[in-house]
């Protein structure tokens, strides 16, 4: 028999967990050990739930969730493009209520940490700056340049005034207890030179001067003046030191999973490598950690970054984008934050020794004169597990984790073994079904209105120009869509049109996308920034219709001068004419910002403007720039929904005009020569995004979250603008469900067998968990 580790009931646990409340503070301040709030040290454990990527009706589940979990404080960034839409011209309603949201937590009993920025990168639509910002004169983003800086203190303020007026600051009474300036601008700060430290020290003094009565934090900043509190942001922090030895020690962003892309696979952080990471932070003196994210949620509308950054931002968070708990991560999680609590006292109060167990095994001990002691026992081995020694008491450490020891006797937890409940998600289909309300179809099914986009210019021309001019620049990202259009005179003595031969179509782009079109009729498409495409086009003899949509799928969100990053067209030419290679690159251009049905708003209820739709039972397949409209009922139950949207091809869809987003199913494709999909992942060792990934030749994104807010009892009124042609009739909802089942499977049963009549469901390190 194997060295048998003492356990403590996990009943204890639970109990913590669910009876722990927090009392609002009058006073926020630090030292080197932790956040003292009212006179009173205190741990904080963080969920980042971002208020605009979920919707009102949700919240409240969310940050209940949040706390059933184990959590005390929920942590979002301030959206600073989703709330100033024009200079002076501000929006805080709907999903960017944020003291609705803060009151919400706030009613919970929990603390908030508010991270202002107002960069958030977080692949988010131009790292959430305003778009307008870029073209005041003389702005440089994040830089020693006074339109920035006079726009960002004037956001900043606004934000801070608005806290101030709610009484929702700590000083207060209210619920934030941190607050954030600027966003890991340590990773960029050299890019700009002497500009960059000037910028960095305005923006912590500037935020300072705001007199909030609670510390201010700078993540991944590396210079951050006193007392502004510098912060880690990695995948492990437990090495992390703050820049003072005045300051506690606090992780801004463990991430337990990993956004995705378009064309990008499915990467996934095992549960117990996240336990690993957050047991190793607190055994090294950390006391304030947040998950980035704990529900990731979805980035409705055009809000989503990248470029290519998918509608869902699930990020394999605790709690997944519909709103429901992702187990085991979920449950484990919550197992560790009571355990970790349970050493709360001994952490921040204690003073800690480290013992040598081992090559790679050690344990850090906190005890005060109190006799208050927890002990974390770590094996960093990435391979073997280990038996250690630990106050004359044998203990088996499995490869890669960390046990807690709340009592320096009894281990409550270990990373590496996972029992909670394994949930299997599955998404049932339901067709799409006509409401009551809508004209009676009898028995033929839902009827579709259809309307067809013209390929090139429609109405008058936006402008005329040679050459080419930059999408971004152009449209201002009012729309993701910028149609370039000139005309070509091929003559009939041309060899291809005699031969049946075809010209060949080449086009050199910024990117993001692009549909290319003659006379009317899709030729091919190409995306990628940059890229180039290459594809065989059909000419007729005489004068030819050239209309290429240009397309954006997210602005960029991160990286030094990131503002001038541009998209677009830079060369045309066609090859295979009898005098050799055309090259339009030169030619007259014609513009259009834009779609149609987009100006005129067609996907909006109340849309009254006459157009010229279609009414069909059988609406057209593969016909690409076309509008389809149904009018459904909303889906039975109360269970969340998504839109399977596997048949389509590439677009934007609304529900009742709410924005659900980008849909694009495309299948994914390896982004390195180590992207390999695995059918298990081994969760020992350092994580990175690449290590565990799964969804190969699977596309990226096929379900496509509707809150149920969004609908109404009956004439729901869905409407998808498909780009590039699909099959709208395979168009259906699904409701998500979840189940799953848990059972312990030993290794040495009769081991197993023991621990579990001494400690009920007590933590066999000899048993494994297996989801059946």
């Amino acid at each position: 028999m194997k060295p048998r580790t003492p356990i403590a009931p996990f009943a204890l646990l639970i109990f913590f967990s669910s009876s722990i409340t927090y009392c609002f503070a009058g006073n926020v301040t630090y030292d080197s050990r932790s956040l003292i709030i009212n006179g009173r040290r205190e741990l904080i454990i963080s969920a980042a739930i971002h208020y605009p990527r979920s919707v009102p009706g949700m919240w409240p589940g969310l940050v209940q969730k949040a706390k059933e979990g184990g959590v005390n404080t929920i942590e979002s960034y301030v959206f600073w493009n989703g709330h100033e839409l024009s200079p002076g011209k501000y929006y805080f309603g709907g999903r960017f209520n944020l003291v609705k949201f803060i009151k919400i937590i706030q009613q919970a009993r929990m603390y908030m940490i508010l991270r202002i920025g107002p960069f958030v990168a977080a692949e988010y639509n131009y790292g959430g700056i305003p778009v307008w910002l870029h073209y005041i004169p003389g702005t440089v983003f994040r830089n020693d340049t006074e339109p920035f800086k006079y726009h960002m203190q004037k956001f900043m303020t606004l934000i801070v005034d608005m806290m101030k007026r709610e009484k929702l600051f700590a000083s207060q009474g209210g619920p934030i207890i941190l607050a954030q300036v600027e966003n890991e601008y340590g990773y960029y700060e050299s890019f700009y030179g002497e500009g960059g430290k000037r910028y960095a020290l305005w923006a912590a003094k500037m935020a300072v001067a705001q007199n909030i009565g609670v510390p201010w934090i700078m993540c991944q900043q590396f210079d951050t003046p006193d007392p502004v509190i510098n912060t880690c942001n990695s995948f492990y922090c437990d090495q992390f030191t703050p820049h003072s030895p005045s300051m506690p020690k606090i992780w801004t962003e463990n991430w337990p999973g990993w956004f995705k892309t378009f064309g990008g696979r499915d990467p996934h952080r095992p549960s117990e490598d996240i336990a690993f990471s957050v047991a190793r932070f607190f055994q090294k003196g950390g006391s304030v950690h947040n998950y980035y994210m704990y529900h990731g949620g979805t980035n409705f509308g055009r809000t989503a970054g990248g470029p290519f950054i998918t509608t869902s931002y699930d990020y394999e968070a605790p709690i997944d984008e519909y709103g429901l708990p992702r187990n085991p991560k979920w449950g484990h999680l919550k197992e560790l934050h009571g355990a970790i609590k349970l050493c709360e006292h001994a952490l921040l109060n204690g003073e800690r020794s480290n013992l040598s167990l081992g090559s790679s095994q050690e344990a850090d001990v906190y005890a005060d004169s109190s006799g208050a002691c927890a002990a974390f026992l770590a094996n960093m081995d990435d391979k073997n597990d280990k038996t250690v020694v630990f106050r004359n008491v044998s203990y088996h450490l499995p490869a890669w984790s960390v046990s807690i020891l709340p009592d320096c006797k009894k281990v409550v937890f270990n990373t590496a073994n996972v029992r909670a409940q394994s949930s299997t998600v599955e998404m049932v289909p339901e067709n799409l079904q006509p409401s009551e309300a809508s004209p009676d179809n009898g028995s033929k099914g839902l009827k579709w209105e259809v309307f067809k986009e013209i390929a090139g210019i429609w109405g008058e021309a936006d402008f005329v120009k040679s050459g080419f001019v930059d999408h971004i620049n152009t449209t201002k990202d009012t729309t993701d869509y910028l149609w370039y259009t000139t005309s070509i005179i091929v003559n009939e003595n041309e060899e291809f049109l005699k031969n049946g031969s075809r010209p060949v179509l080449l086009i050199e782009s910024k990117g993001h996308a692009l549909h290319a079109f003659a006379n009317q009729e899709l030729q091919g498409n190409g995306t990628h920034p940059p890229f180039k495409y290459k594809n065989p086009i059909s000419l007729k003899a005489g004068k030819n219709e050239i209309a290429l949509l240009s397309m954006t799928v997210g602005l960029q969100n991160a990286g030094p001068f990131y503002e001038w990053v541009g998209a677009g067209i830079t060369s045309v030419k066609i090859t295979g004419f009898n005098s050799g290679t055309l090259d339009l690159s030169t030619y007259s251009w014609t513009y259009k910002i834009g779609l149609q049905g987009e100006h005129l708003g067609i996907y909006n209820p109340g849309y009254r403007n006459n157009i010229n739709w279609v009414s069909t039972m059988e609406p057209p397949k593969n016909q690409p720039l076309t509008w389809y409209k149904a009018v459904v009922k909303q889906p039975p139950g109360d269970e969340p929904i998504g839109l399977d949207m596997l048949k389509m091809g590439k677009g934007l869809a609304w529900l009742n005009g709410e924005e659900i987003g980008r849909y694009w199913p495309r299948k994914s494709r390896k982004s390195s020569p180590h992207d390999e999909c695995v059918q298990e992942c081994d969760y020992r060792g350092k994580f990175n995004p690449d290590k565990c990934i799964t969804g190969c030749g699977e596309p990226s994104q096929r379900w496509y979250h509707i809150p149920r807010s969004w609908f109404k009892p009956s004439e729901n009124i869905l409407v998808i603008f498909e780009e590039k042609g699909g099959d709208p009739t395979k168009i259906t909802f699904s409701i998500r469900k979840i189940s799953g089942k848990f059972a312990f499977v030993s290794l040495n049963e009769n081991d197993c067998a023991i621990e579990q009549s001494e400690a009920n469901i007590g933590l066999c390190p000899q048993c494994n968990l297996r989801n059946l």
